[in-house]
């Protein structure tokens, strides 16, 4: 059974950090690329950032520079570094493999101004 458990949101303000953790569990976590989601309030989920197995990585146009995602196989935790927050970024974390259908609870971030 996949099970994803997101970790590491909180509050602060413009300009902080935070970094995100993601276990995971139940599948085969380093034959898979693992995706970082966004949910903002009333807008849909959006792709924020992918690693490959090859730690080949990509991003949404709006967290370029300032987000990193990386992963630990040994661990099978996926992290998204987040740096120079801006409100926009608030919203709900999520991780998943880009080949998995199931979802986690997600983690909060909210970055006041």
């Amino acid at each position: 059974q996949v099970r994803l458990v997101e970790s590491g949101g909180g509050s602060v303000q413009a300009g902080g950090s935070l970094r995100l953790s993601c276990a995971a569990s139940g599948f085969f976590f380093n034959i898979n690329t693992m995706n970082w989601y966004r949910q903002a309030p009333g807008k849909q989920r959006e792709l924020v950032a992918s690693i490959s197995t090859g730690d080949s990585t990509n991003y949404a146009d709006s967290v370029k520079g300032r987000f990193t995602i990386s992963r630990d196989n040994a661990k099978n935790t996926v992290y998204l570094q987040m740096n120079n927050l801006k409100p926009d970024d608030t919203g709900v974390y999520y991780c998943k493999p880009l080949t998995g259908k199931s979802w986690g609870q997600g983690t909060q971030v909210t970055v006041s101004s």
